[in-house]
């Protein structure tokens, strides 16, 4: 038989599979692909102008007729076989200009100019990592050799440090308190866990996943693809797991800190650093129960970021406490499983319907996603777009606006009667749970919810929601703060977290010797841009104060901004010859002033409602108030005017890791 023959079956078996992918493709990303391959503008000129879109996930046809859809298709499948057969190279990428035309083009909407270069940062068509001034990127300077860097943490922000300071050839060692990395994927192992950003935004510019089998992934996907990337990188080789940092001191005349490290059999070490950049997030510490008379519980109890791995449910008498993100997630499980469950909730909880939320990634997409050029960089480009800033407007107050008891603007109240209306549509004729769940405050007062079945498992014989909170447990009995008496054989706690305690329980002191547990009390941390605080030199802190996104965006984006960030001041500091760098004081003071005064202005602030974004004082110390290409334009590179700096000291060798054989570790160690 003719070689030609399983050949030209090959190649029809193929041209199937574009066919059958090609027709399920998006029209307008179909044509920036066309457009970036072939560097012809006709793709993106009359008469293939996709309409405008305002909806989370696109209409795939962009508002095309039937046979324009098909001249799309057509003209794909054969650039695709010119590719293939050689004849055709892709056209260079375009310039920014370019891109912009393209962008506005592919959503039918007059993108701002300022957002170019954080697109293509996003979609991997540009450089978001720093580099060395000298000729030989791959070499840093010599300073290097004598400079060490302490990354506190191997989440998803620690891992991002590494690859960037792996790039520079800057040593460092990551300290990770788990026996893996991955930081929340880790500890958050609950009944459907998972991410409520679609992951192809929730990744990194600088990793593509092109097999996610989920729009939404559940966590262990979402752990796998951590852990993948960790490998591939070979960064485990520079991770101590099980070792906790219990201590920071900071040394003048030595220009480092000494940190105090603790294993999991209590032997600590100290190390000395030029640099600690503290990676650990601000969901790291479970809030446990505050309830009185916990110790009497006869059952097991947990909080959801600690699941058992033996937990069994079936035929138990559940009680849950808290309803926010993790409790919207589990519930349908637990409710499937336990005899009874009753839930007590504080207060309710907008949750949005998402139909894609269960939803699998298509053999379809997939093939679209692996083997048309660009197809996943103008795919992401889209989730950017309309998963990043466009929610912020309806977020802000509207001082003229008449009814500031339940929405703060127009939009806002557009907002909040979809909510209402699918919240109503959920739980028809059940009364007694619409008045129970019904919201009173602005929507995105709280963090928004995808819906998990949530208004589905309320419905349930078996489920029983209780407006009451918890006053004190007495043996198998939860009592409510009317006297109400609940029989329970299992406690879940959805109570959240220890937000307000960042860098909790290390004990930091910086130049003055003042513990920063001081300065920022239990629930006021602040910091410049989220990162640098006066007083603690050389200090970096990643997802520190107010850099939690409640707008919309990407936790792994805001990563990737401070981590550019924290590697630009690295660099100034070694090719110029600084020792210390110390954020002012008037500059940092300046920056939380106006991120105070934004926050005065959006809904986070509302009075109607209490969240876990606000301190006791009321003052919103977790998420940016910022649209994204602002945080990325004012962390995209360093003014060490910004700074006090101090010229490095004569080079030293840094100490190797020693015993400790004191009680309480000095400076001086």
């Amino acid at each position: 038989m003719s070689q030609d023959v399983p050949r030209k079956a090959a190649s029809a078996a193929h041209a199937m599979e574009a066919a059958s992918a090609l027709a399920k493709a998006s029209i307008p990303t179909l044509l920036m692909c066309l457009a970036q391959i072939t560097g012809d503008r006709k793709w993106f000129e009359a008469p293939y102008l996709p309409q405008r879109d305002v909806s989370l996930f696109a209409d795939p046809t962009g508002g095309f007729a039937p046979e324009v859809q098909q001249e799309v298709r057509d003209a794909t499948a054969q650039i695709l076989k010119e590719l293939a057969a050689g004849t055709r190279r892709p056209a260079p990428l375009p310039d920014e200009a370019t891109a912009l035309e393209m962008m506005r083009v592919c959503l039918g909407e007059r993108i701002p100019e300022e957002y170019v270069g954080m697109a293509l940062e996003e979609m991997g068509m540009k450089d978001r990592a720093v580099h060395w001034d000298s000729g030989n990127q791959a070499t840093p300077p010599q300073r290097a050799e004598n400079f060490s860097v302490l990354v506190i943490g191997a989440g998803v922000s620690g891992l991002v440090a590494a690859v960037r300071l792996e790039e520079l050839g800057i040593k460092y060692r990551i300290v990770e308190k788990n026996s893996e990395i991955g930081g929340t994927w880790v500890e958050n192992d609950y009944p459907e866990a998972g991410v409520d950003t679609p992951n192809h935004f929730y990744s990194y510019s600088f990793e593509p996943n092109l097999g996610w089998t989920g729009n939404y992934s559940k966590r262990g996907e979402v752990w796998d693809y951590l852990r993948d990337m960790a490998d591939k990188r070979d960064l485990r080789r520079h991770i101590e797991f099980g070792v906790e940092v219990t201590t920071l001191l900071w040394n003048e005349e030595r220009q480092q800190w000494c940190a105090v490290l603790r294993d999991g059999t209590g032997t600590e070490t100290v190390q000395w650093v030029n640099v600690v950049v503290t990676a650990v997030g601000q969901i790291n510490r479970p809030k446990m129960a505050p309830f009185a008379g916990m110790e009497t519980f006869t059952g097991r109890w947990w909080h959801s970021a600690r699941w058992p791995a033996d937990a069994n449910l079936a035929g138990k008498r559940v009680a849950v406490i808290g309803t926010g993100a993790s409790a919207m997630q589990f519930l349908r499980s637990v409710a499937g499983e336990a005899a009874e469950v009753t839930i007590f909730q504080r207060s309710p909880q907008w949750a949005r319907s998402e139909p894609d939320y269960h939803g699998r990634v298509t053999d379809e997409a997939l093939w679209l996603l692996k083997n048309v050029p660009y197809y996943y960089q103008w795919y992401r480009f889209g989730l950017l777009w309309r998963f990043g800033d466009g929610l912020l407007p309806s977020l802000r107050r509207d001082p003229e606006w008449p009814h500031p008891e339940r929405s703060v603007n127009r939009r806002n109240d557009k907002h909040r009667q979809q909510l209402t209306d699918y919240l109503l549509s959920e739980l028809a004729g059940r009364e007694d749970l619409i008045a129970k769940c019904l919201p009173d405050y602005p929507p995105y007062g709280k963090r928004i919810l995808v819906d998990n079945g949530w208004f589905a498992a309320l419905r349930r014989d078996n489920v029983k929601l209780v407006t009451e909170g918890v006053d004190h447990v007495d043996g198998s009995s939860i009592v409510t703060s009317s006297g109400a008496v609940f029989e329970a054989d299992v406690i879940i706690l959805a109570t959240g977290f220890e937000a307000g305690k960042m860098l909790a329980p290390m004990d930091i002191r910086g130049r003055s010797g003042v513990p920063i547990r001081e300065v920022w009390g239990d629930d006021d941390p602040r910091a410049y841009l989220g990162t640098t605080v006066p007083d603690y030199p050389n200090m970096f802190v990643l997802s520190g104060p107010n850099t939690a996104l409640a707008h919309g965006g990407s936790l792994i984006f805001m990563s990737e901004c401070q981590v550019r960030y924290v590697t630009a001041c690295l660099k100034e500091m070694m090719e110029r010859g600084i020792g210390v760098l110390d954020v002012r004081q008037d500059v940092h003071d300046d920056y939380c002033r106006k991120v105070d005064e934004e926050h005065a202005q959006l809904v986070w602030t509302h009075p109607g409602m209490r969240n876990w974004y606000r301190n006791d004082k009321g003052r919103v110390f977790s998420p940016v108030p910022w649209r994204l290409v602002d945080y990325w334009q004012m962390t995209h590179e360093v003014s060490l005017t910004d700074y006090h700096l101090t010229p490095a000291a004569a080079a030293r060798t840094v100490a190797p890791s020693q015993p400790r054989t004191d009680s309480h570790a000095t400076a001086d160690t």
